[in-house]
């Protein structure tokens, strides 16, 4: 019998955009013969599903079902989309576990962690995993440029704790460019991470469950045409996204395992994409994604195909995964 899927795309953040493209090609890509699949948009004012021809039917918060055609429909699995808040955050999937629908991603506590950058480093640190020298800003509170520079140095990045696809990012040279820096970022978050300038090849690892393992996917090297890997640079075409990246086997191997341990530490599922930069040949952590990007043009998918894994098929083991419990 086949499993009906709701594929939530939208969410309350600046990646809306980003996430309907996400979400419409896992809809395209969806085997009809398995799963019949509905465009489920979550905005911050209503829940509805986008039928072929556009027409919405709206979405009953209640239970998580619609009605169209007078014919009540509820859903077996949701295939998450959604980048940022609430796909991302937790909110979505504490929702979903409440209503006992399972859904393709991490669980909520998971989804919160990984989605707070200063809480994730807080809790990797311990097992070892290298990252950048941080400082942690709050919004209504002082920051003494000097200390900063004093702690993280120049350059230095400075990011929204709880954004993605680098909304919030700056990176500052120059003191003076520090506190607009701050102020650029506070429009995505009240929290904010400055970190050290890791000088070094930056690479992506896609983690995924593939056949009952944890799998880590073929390494990305991203080489941006800007001073960073930012919003340009992800997607609107300035970046060069090599996959498998140009570092040795040692590396790709070490990277691999790395982030294989972060999944298993964190107790993740689904799919994840952990960043890293080689610094002085050691990879340091960046962040990772719980919900990274799905358009064929994505750095995942373009992995899972050069592993020799399909759409269909990656999705496919998602949802399967998912409702596997």
């Amino acid at each position: 019998m086949k499993k009906n899927v709701a594929i939530a795309m939208g969410g309350f953040s600046s990646e809306y955009r980003i996430s309907i493209n996400s979400g419409n090609v896992v809809y395209k890509n969806l085997d009809r013969e398995k799963y019949n699949p509905y465009r489920v948009h979550i905005l911050q004012k209503e829940w509805f599903v986008i039928a072929d021809d556009d027409t919405p039917y709206p979405i009953n918060r209640s239970n998580f079902t619609v009605t169209i055609d007078n014919q009540l429909i509820t859903f077996d699995c949701v295939f998450n989309t959604i980048h940022g808040t609430p796909g991302e955050n937790g909110l979505l999937q504490a929702y979903l576990e409440l209503l006992n629908i399972p859904q393709t991603s991490c669980d909520f506590y998971q989804s919160a962690l990984t989605f707070n950058k200063r809480d994730l480093i807080s809790v990797l640190k311990p097992y070892g995993i290298k990252t950048a020298v941080n400082y942690f800003a709050d919004q209504g509170l002082d920051v003494d440029p000097d200390e900063v520079i004093k702690k993280v140095g120049l350059p230095c990045f400075v990011k929204a704790n709880k954004a993605g696809s680098s909304f919030g990012v700056s990176k500052v040279k120059t003191k003076e460019e520090l506190i607009p820096a701050l102020k650029f970022a506070y429009k995505e978050d009240d929290e904010v991470i400055i970190e050290s300038f890791l000088d070094g090849t930056e690479v992506s690892v896609g983690v995924i469950m593939h056949n009952g393992e944890i799998t880590a996917l073929p390494v990305t090297e991203i080489v941006s045409e800007n001073e960073f890997f930012d919003y340009e640079a992800k997607y609107l075409g300035k970046s060069q996204e090599i996959t498998p990246a140009r570092i040795s086997e040692e590396q790709t191997k070490k990277v691999q395992e790395i982030a294989k341990l972060i999944y298993r530490k964190l107790k993740m599922k689904g799919f994840s994409r952990s960043e890293f930069i080689f610094h002085n040949d050691e990879p340091h952590f960046i962040e990772i994604n719980t919900n990274p990007g799905l358009s064929e043009a994505s750095i995942l998918p373009q992995q899972a195909q050069a592993a020799g894994i399909s759409l269909p098929e990656l999705f496919g083991s998602a949802i399967e995964a998912a409702t596997s419990k």
